[in-house]
C-alpha cells in the first residue's frame, strides 16, 4: 500500500512539473510583465546617474554608448508580443531623431530569434546582448516590465521611462522633452 502510494505521489508530481514546462517554450515567456505604457520622467536635479552601457552587442560587435548624447535605451525579447507591435514605432523615431543614440538591451532571449527578429523589423540600431546592465538602473528608473524604454539625458542621467509599448508620438515627446525643447 505504502508503495502504491508513493508512485501516485511521484506521478503525480511529475505531471505537475510537465504541465509547467509550457510545451518546449521558453519559461520566460511565462513569467514576465508587460506594461501598462505608463510614463515617468524625472526632472533634472533629481535623476540619477545611468550605467556605462557597453558589451557585445547581436551583430559581434563591441558597442559603448558615447557620453554626451541623449539615449534611448529599449529592453525587448523577440517572444514578446508588445515589443513586437512597437518595434516600428522605435525604428520610426531612431530615424526622426538621428542625433539621439538608440540602444537596445535583449532580455531572456536566445540570439537566433532575436537576430530573426532584428532582420525582420528592420532595426538598425544596435542591441546589447548582456541583460546583467539592466541592474545599473536598479536605482533610477528599472526596467521593470518588457518592454521598458528608457531615455538618459546628454549628462549621462536617467530621465525618463515607459513600461510598456512606446508609441512614435508618446517617445517623440520625451525625447524633446529631454531635450529641452
Amino acid at each position: 500500500m505504502h508503495r502504491k502510494i508513493s508512485t501516485l505521489l511521484l506521478v503525480a508530481g511529475l505531471l505537475l512539473f510537465s504541465g509547467c514546462s509550457g510545451g518546449g517554450t521558453s519559461t520566460a515567456e511565462e513569467s514576465f510583465v508587460v506594461g501598462s505604457g505608463a510614463q515617468t520622467f524625472i526632472k533634472e536635479g533629481s535623476r540619477l546617474k545611468a550605467p556605462a552601457l557597453s558589451g557585445m552587442t547581436l551583430t559581434g560587435v563591441n558597442y559603448t554608448l558615447a557620453p554626451g548624447t541623449v539615449a534611448v535605451v529599449n529592453v525587448w525579447a523577440s517572444w514578446c508580443s508588445p515589443c513586437r507591435a512597437e518595434a516600428p514605432a522605435l525604428v520610426a523615431v531612431s530615424e526622426k531623431y538621428p542625433d539621439v543614440a538608440f540602444v537596445g538591451i535583449l532580455t531572456r532571449d536566445n540570439l537566433v530569434n532575436a537576430e530573426a527578429f532584428v532582420r525582420t523589423k528592420k532595426i538598425t540600431y544596435p542591441t546589447l546582448i548582456d541583460d546583467a546592465l539592466l541592474v545599473g538602473f536598479k536605482g533610477s528608473l528599472p526596467a521593470n516590465a518588457i518592454p521598458s524604454t528608457i531615455v538618459i539625458d546628454s549628462k549621462g542621467y536617467v530621465a525618463a521611462r515607459v513600461s510598456g509599448v512606446v508609441t512614435i508620438g508618446s517617445l517623440s515627446a520625451l525625447i524633446e522633452k529631454v531635450q529641452g525643447k
